[in-house]
């Protein structure tokens, strides 16, 4: 699991709009002044399709996100891979826009465009030249109400799936670890079960799935439009209503994450394979998101993993790769933008010649001594001078404020935890991280992996 965390992502979640730089004062480290950025204005159609604008005019373009508040945690039992799969044929056809022709006609103007699908939310997006918005909008509406699902489509596109599972997945040692652990930690259900499914399952997906998942989810009062760039709120919102607005508003399931969480704990699995050329030992730990468990450890333990892992001025890094030298890499993830409980994990790559019995030893000395003798000052400073400045240099990207945006507004956040995330890791204290250390670094609800070649 530690393998495809974002150890930044939820750094970066800080406001990209200029709010970060004032509060770096209050931190010991000293950052450039930066330029003011507009704020973002954000306001709501009739039909319940919330609109964010994050105006920039730093180059002539535009970028258009669209997310629903649906994921593969939403799935019903036995349709794994649904919501997945209809990311897929969000791309295959309206009355007005044939099959295949969405990226196509991007691609003419000069644009690109993509989706991605994840536990909680699924989302769409476009970059294109600032006089295009009017056109991705209009066609990104179209599919949010018109979308054809047919069977001509449908099955080609099913073993387009299954090739990306094959590809991705099963021919990935470290990918088919990471699915056994994350059943090992919430058990076979919501983020226990892997995003894009299992075979035998998606094999099994037809029309009636597909056209009953689009739908009961995809609905202007279960998504968040986002505009990023060179464009105004008045002018958003006047496209917003005159192509978004028509479509309408449904009945949307509530939305439910359980907070049981695997069986057995602790457990150990591993992973045997001759394609592995480099070993792994990684420990993950239930944790609490921003939205269940004891929720009031996430900024802390935010800061707790960027002081433990944060790259090569992290502790674990120093003593096991620079000191000891008895590892190539350790680092710590953790992200709590979550609607469920979340995970802490320490993964350490060993050097030549060093076993994974050495590893575990090396990592629980290290978390002793953490909990026996907390983090410095100067540790936790350090940590949150570098979340903040991920956050700084995250804006200037004309994806990165929509993602954070979105991200959180998809999974129970409001504008204010976006905007507000900078003072809340500012305000974090040293014995705030040491109660979130000894109440998520707990053995029993733990899962070890090992990743190993097939003779190792």
């Amino acid at each position: 699991m530690l393998r495809r965390r974002d150890l930044l992502a939820a750094g970066s979640v800080a406001s990209l709009f200029g709010l970060a730089a004032p509060l770096l004062a209050q931190t010991k480290a000293s950052m450039p002044a930066l330029p003011p950025v507009p704020q973002a204005r954000t306001f709501e159609l009739a039909n319940g399709l919330q609109v964010i604008v994050l105006p920039s005019a730093r180059a002539p373009i535009v970028n258009q996100m669209v997310w629903y508040k649906v994921g593969s945690a939403d799935e019903a039992p036995g349709k794994s891979g649904i919501a997945h799969f209809l990311e897929h044929l969000m791309f295959k056809g309206t009355p007005s826009v044939p099959a295949g022709e969405f990226s196509k006609i991007v691609a003419r103007v000069g644009g690109s465009d993509n989706a991605f699908t994840s536990y909680d939310y699924t989302a769409y997006f476009q970059t294109v030249a600032a006089d295009q918005l009017e056109l991705i909008m209009r066609m990104e509406a179209d599919r949010m109400a018109n979308l054809i699902v047919a069977e001509q489509e449908l099955l080609p596109e099913r073993d387009v799936v299954l090739e990306e599972r094959r590809t991705r997945t099963d021919s990935q040692p470290a990918a088919l670890l990471d699915e056994v652990t994350r059943e090992a930690l919430y058990g076979r259900q919501g983020y226990g079960i892997p995003v894009i499914g299992f075979p035998q399952e998606i094999r099994t997906l037809g029309v009636a799935d597909a056209q009953s998942f689009y739908d009961h989810h995809y609905a202007p009062n279960n998504a968040v439009l986002i505009i990023a760039g060179d464009t105004s709120g008045d002018a958003v919102r006047a496209l917003a209503e005159k192509y978004y607005g028509p479509v309408a508003r449904k009945t949307v399931p509530a939305r439910q994450r359980s907070d049981a969480i695997g069986q057995g704990l602790p457990r150990t699995v591993e992973r045997r394979d001759r394609r592995v050329a480099q070993p792994e030992w990684s420990r993950d730990y239930i944790a609490p998101s921003y939205r269940m468990g004891e929720t009031r450890h996430a900024y802390a333990l935010l800061v707790l993993a960027q002081a433990l892992g944060g790259g090569q001025t992290g502790r674990l890094y120093r003593a096991l790769v620079l000191d000891s030298k008895i590892a190539l890499d350790a680092s710590v993830g953790y992200s709590p933008q979550a609607l469920g409980l979340a995970s802490f994990g320490i993964g350490i790559t060993p050097a030549p010649q060093r076993t994974m019995a050495e590893m575990e030893a090396a990592a629980r000395q290290q978390v002793g001594a953490l909990l026996r003798d907390g983090l410095g000052e100067d540790e936790i400073d350090g940590a949150k001078r570098r979340l903040l400045a991920g956050a700084i240099y995250a804006r200037d990207s004309l994806s990165s404020g929509p993602r954070m945006y979105g991200s959180t507004l998809t999974t129970g956040g409001t504008m204010a935890d976006v905007d507000e995330w900078p003072a809340r890791i500012v305000a974090v204290t040293r014995q705030q991280v040491m109660d979130a250390a000894h109440a998520v670094i707990d053995d029993s609800r733990s899962v070890t992996s090992l990743l190993l070649p097939e003779n190792g």
